[in-house]
């Protein structure tokens, strides 16, 4: 259980799902964000069209560390435009938009979509990690839940006593970064979305 971050390739981005069932899939966003686009006179977004049925996604990292000293590294260094965009989203799109995209979707997260460019989050995620850094041993290689595990498993505490830095400070927090860069860099490299499930 838990909320999890995955990308979702076009088989599963176009499915609709049952019409009452609020969570039921990234369908309902797909269309409506289409509509929105098409109004703004932008082209319809289509993903790359992901992992062959039944494989993992091809991105995936769970959420195991608190947020409040990562949204507390948002409202201290970004604007409050910059820190919606990197803090507020719930569908990241490998697009650049202006402003994100308020979508009148509910998810199982929220009452409504919103969604934000991947240029525009790493952009602003860059900047962050500029100010916290990244620990040595911070895994690279970007395997399914690599960085949820080395964050359970103890390589962040490893990593702090080894090399102390100012991330050690406050590991919650550089997981976040370290996480959102790493969704973001996903997205513009595999031309897909990303969602939480």
């Amino acid at each position: 259980m838990g909320m999890y971050l995955v990308s979702v390739g076009a088989r599963e981005w176009f499915a609709r799902g049952a019409e009452d069932d609020e969570a039921a899939g990234p369908g309902r966003v797909a269309a409506a964000l289409d509509e929105e686009l098409v109004r703004r006179r932008l082209p319809p977004f289509t993903p790359a069209p992901g992992e062959p049925a039944g494989r993992a996604p091809a991105f995936e990292e769970k959420f195991v560390a608190s947020m409040d000293g990562y949204a507390a590294l948002c409202r201290a260094l970004l604007s409050p435009e910059e820190e919606e965009t990197v803090h507020g989203w719930t569908v990241l799109v490998p697009f650049s938009l202006d402003e994100p995209i308020r979508l009148p979707v509910v998810s199982g997260f929220a009452d409504e979509t919103l969604v934000a460019g991947a240029p525009q989050v790493l952009a602003a995620l860059e900047r962050l990690e500029a100010v916290v850094g990244m620990p040595d041993g911070m895994p690279s290689a970007g395997r399914n839940l690599e960085l949820t595990s080395w964050y359970l498993d103890a390589g962040a505490a490893a990593s702090a006593a080894a090399r102390p830095g100012s991330w050690g400070a406050d590991p919650d927090t550089v997981f976040h970064v370290a996480l959102y860069l790493r969704a973001a860099r996903f997205s513009l490299r595999h031309g897909c979305p990303l969602v939480y499930t």
